[in-house]
């Protein structure tokens, strides 16, 4: 009696599985920073593209065949890219390509994809230098890094002010986001003077407060990272200096509130995602991430997942793994990922995608731009003799 059982549960199970017997897998391709410097911060590239790899086979696979990664180590060294990409289309023949991580390693990643007509999604290269006229095999994921200072515009023309005092880490990324900035508060008319640079590693902005408020200046926007937040926020606090909109890219970085603690409250931050956001698919991504991983994702992390998901609608949509069929569907495709909303121009690069301005209130970042994913309400900055601790 028990061995028909046996029999028919195993019957049933097969029935249940995705048809892969006779299939051969769809190769997916990328090479990430497995060792190395860079290895840490993007460990979630890896994670989040495992679990796409998990979800979509357990869907049914992609063109009705298994998915199989193929991830090279590019040892933390962008410069190599170009070679491992030229591996994974010539030597492993991959079907498609998810671009590697940062800007630098995906200039490369793009330079081998168009010249050998190979489709790659280009999950987390945010300047505009990847995508150079010519290119037509690679598309943006991510906000671009022009589009950084867009809502920070936004916030101040909504509270009615017009003085901007702007500023840049001196980086090539910060000074491209920083000029894009100073060139659409222009055109909006604000009046705002040249970008202010400060160096990598600068603690103590007390000569920019100076200029600040020789300027008037009613709001402060800045570009860089969490220690330049921090010590923005520390000199503000020193010398008592409130504008009414403070917004520093750096301060939506997990570390900025350990650095000040609740001197961080109402400082505005800018991420390109954010796991509170109403995007598609983003809730049940956090919930499988975490379940797997038994950690939160970061965006590194949601960039990759949905730089597969991309992948993933475009083999949908047209229904074939021809490199050309999917160059033409990525072009017109308009669609939703995790990280925000996906169209492109004719290089390939993101015309809809915007990064999220977080402030933070009560000790964690809480969405205020764009409106439609905003989960509070914007707070003007207070004067500091106004401030209670929090309990």
């Amino acid at each position: 009696m028990r061995s028909p059982r046996r029999f028919l549960l195993l019957s049933m199970l097969l029935v249940a599985l995705p048809a892969f017997s006779q299939a051969p897998p769809v190769l997916v391709g990328a090479a990430l920073p497995q060792s190395g410097i860079l290895a840490d911060l993007a460990g979630g590239m890896g994670k989040a593209l495992l679990l796409w790899q998990e979800e979509v086979n357990a869907g049914g696979g992609l063109d009705g065949r298994p998915v199989e990664l193929k991830l090279l180590d590019d040892r933390s060294q962008p410069f190599e890219t170009v070679r491992l990409y030229e591996q994974l289309i010539l030597e492993h023949k991959v079907d498609l390509l998810i671009g590697p991580f940062g800007s630098a390693a995906t200039l490369g990643a793009a330079a081998a994809a168009n010249r050998k007509h190979r489709v790659m999604a280009n999950a987390t290269g945010a300047a505009r230098v990847v995508h150079k006229t010519g290119s037509r095999y690679v598309f943006q994921v991510p906000a671009p890094l022009g589009s950084y200072g867009e809502g920070a515009l936004e916030l101040a023309r909504r509270q009615g002010l017009q003085r901007l005092f702007l500023l840049a880490r001196d980086d090539p990324g910060s000074r491209e986001i920083a000029t894009r900035a100073l060139e659409e508060a222009r055109k909006r008319g604000f009046q705002v003077g040249e970008v202010v640079l400060f160096a990598q590693g600068a603690e103590d902005f007390a000569a920019q407060v100076v200029q600040a408020r020789a300027a008037g200046a009613e709001a402060w926007i800045a570009f860089g990272l969490a220690p330049d937040a921090a010590g923005m926020t520390k000199t503000f606090s020193r010398l008592r200096y409130a504008p009414r909109l403070f917004v520093t890219q750096g301060a939506a970085q997990p570390d900025f509130i350990a650095r000040v603690g609740q001197a961080a409250e109402f400082v505005v931050g800018i991420t390109p995602y954010d796991r509170h956001a109403d995007t598609r698919g983003n809730a049940e991504f956090v919930r499988a991430y975490a379940k797997k991983w038994s950690i939160e994702p970061g965006p590194v992390a949601a960039e990759a997942y949905a730089a597969a998901k991309l992948l993933e609608e475009a083999v949908r949509r047209a229904g074939s793994l021809d490199q050309e069929k999917l160059r033409s569907t990525l072009s017109a495709l308009e669609t939703e990922t995790p990280i925000g909303a996906y169209r492109v121009d004719a290089s390939g690069a993101q015309l809809a995608a915007r990064p999220l301005l977080v402030q933070i209130r009560r000790g964690r970042p809480a969405i205020v731009w764009p409106a439609a994913y905003a989960t509070e309400e914007l707070q003007p900055y207070p004067a500091w003799e106004t401030r209670k601790l929090l309990k």
